[in-house]
């Protein structure tokens, strides 16, 4: 997921960031900031929480969609969250 971006003459691409904030990854992914929220307080999405801030790491968001693509179904995002406290 990288972006294209032009500086002058010479196209540059942008690297991919490593974490999404919760509504940036909402957005990625169709769905509320709310509801993606939820999701993490219930243990049903993966996110890292830092100092209180949550993150989500963009490898989780591309792993669940290569399972989606490779399975051609459903995938349960539940069952990629791991609840460590």
């Amino acid at each position: 997921m990288t972006a294209p971006t032009t500086s002058g003459d010479i196209a540059t691409v942008a690297p991919s960031p490593l974490f999404y904030s919760v509504p940036q990854a909402a957005e990625l992914i169709g769905t509320s900031a709310v509801t993606l929220y939820r999701a993490i307080r219930d243990g049903e999405f993966p996110a890292m929480r830092i100092r209180g801030r949550l993150i989500v790491p963009a490898k989780a968001i591309e792993a669940m969609v290569d399972a989606t693509v490779a399975e051609q179904g459903v995938v349960d995002a539940a069952s990629w969250a791991v609840v460590r406290r």
